[in-house]
């Protein structure tokens, strides 16, 4: 049973308020007193799949659990969801759209970047039936 669990909203291409929940989280895990390199790590993955659920997803929501030795992040959206999780998980792979390119977000990190800094990474996507990530870190 984790000791704390907090639930954000995320709004699809809400890209004025993209990026507050990864601030929010991690302004939270630093009152908790985790380690700077542990908040980085786990501030970069909900800001990269934060800023998937603005760029990609119908509306969605990240929730934390923190536990005194972990941090989860379960991140869910009611997007088209994700035909090819292999092909998603490649670098420089990306299906954002013009207008998120054109504000310089769509580079085909994201996904990868969750792998790189994450102790474990499960996606679970439909195509049409939006898509769950959920993200752990062992503090």
């Amino acid at each position: 049973m984790p000791n704390l669990t907090k639930r954000y909203p995320i709004k699809a291409r809400d890209y004025l308020k993209a990026g507050e929940v990864s601030i929010q989280i991690q302004g939270l895990l630093k009152i908790i007193g985790f380690a700077p390199d542990f908040i980085r790590r786990v501030s970069l993955c909900a800001y990269e799949a934060e800023m998937n659920v603005v760029m990609h997803g119908g509306d969605g929501e990240l929730t934390l659990e923190v536990d005194t030795d972990r941090v989860d992040l379960d991140v869910r959206d009611a997007g088209p969801g994700i035909e090819d999780i292999g092909l998603a998980l490649q670098e420089g792979y990306s299906t954002a759209s013009e207008e998120a390119r054109e504000m310089g977000f769509g580079a085909g990190m994201g996904l990868p970047n969750i792998q790189k800094n994450s102790d474990s990474l499960d996606i679970i996507s439909e195509k049409g039936k939006g898509t769950e990530v959920k993200i752990g870190f062992i503090a």
